[in-house]
């Protein structure tokens, strides 16, 4: 099966779908991570992001291995492991610009969809991103959209960087900025049709892992059902 989470930055996608993925035997992929090595590859080869052409035919050419096993994550662009390093702040600081570039977006959904078709075999995939329900896997069998309150949102992104890395105002950089700019693109900030809303402001990352992974198997059960 696929389950598709979207939603905000720091809503907890990431480690929620890790951890469904983990607990339900199946493969993960962090579309974000994608427009990261991107970003990364781009600024490497010296390129001007505002010039989307250019940018483009960057994505088009670069070589990118993803993981989806949950458990052992990298990734690696142009033979390079880029997995630490497309977490630095200064990647996080000039994503967006990537990930709004309609041409990039056009060539990283295609590479996204060969990932979770070839996860299938293997009994299914969590994904995890912006515009998955809407646009990536249109059709998972479980759409989850992933909240929370904003404050909520920048402790857990500051949590999850390196004490001091990041200020306050870079923090919310992240979390405000990259969503205005995102959202001009892709639709993350409401439910898509047919998805489960889960609000984790008050909720451990343990209990929104239950949530998913009981959703996941009433959705699974449901065919089956039908076909009895």
């Amino acid at each position: 099966m696929i389950i598709a989470v979207d939603g905000p930055s720091g809503s907890g996608k990431s480690s929620t779908a890790r951890g469904v993925a983990s607990r339900l035997g199946l493969r993960f992929l962090d579309t974000g991570a994608t427009y990261r090595a991107v970003t990364w590859s781009a600024i490497q080869h010296g390129l001007d992001l505002d010039d989307t052409a250019a940018v483009a035919q960057r994505a088009r050419e670069l070589r990118l291995e993803v993981s989806t096993d949950p458990v052992q994550q990298f990734v690696i662009a142009d033979g390079t492991d880029v997995t630490v390093a497309i977490r630095e702040p200064g990647i996080s600081e000039t994503v967006s610009k990537i990930a709004t570039n309609l041409d990039v977006r056009k060539e990283l959904i295609r590479r996204q969809r060969e990932i979770i078709d070839d996860a299938q075999p293997s009994g299914g995939i969590v994904v995890e991103g912006r515009d998955i329900a809407t646009v990536v896997a249109t059709d998972a069998e479980l759409k989850v959209h992933l909240t929370a309150d904003q404050e909520a949102r920048m402790a857990r992104r500051g949590a999850e960087l390196a004490a001091g890395s990041v200020t306050q105002e870079q923090l919310r950089d992240q979390i405000v900025r990259r969503d205005a700019d995102d959202s001009t693109v892709s639709e993350f900030l409401v439910a898509s049709d047919g998805a489960v809303t889960i609000d984790s402001t008050h909720l451990s990352l343990e209990e929104v892992i239950d949530v998913i992974s009981r959703l996941a198997k009433e959705a699974e059960a449901a065919p089956r059902a039908q076909e009895s």
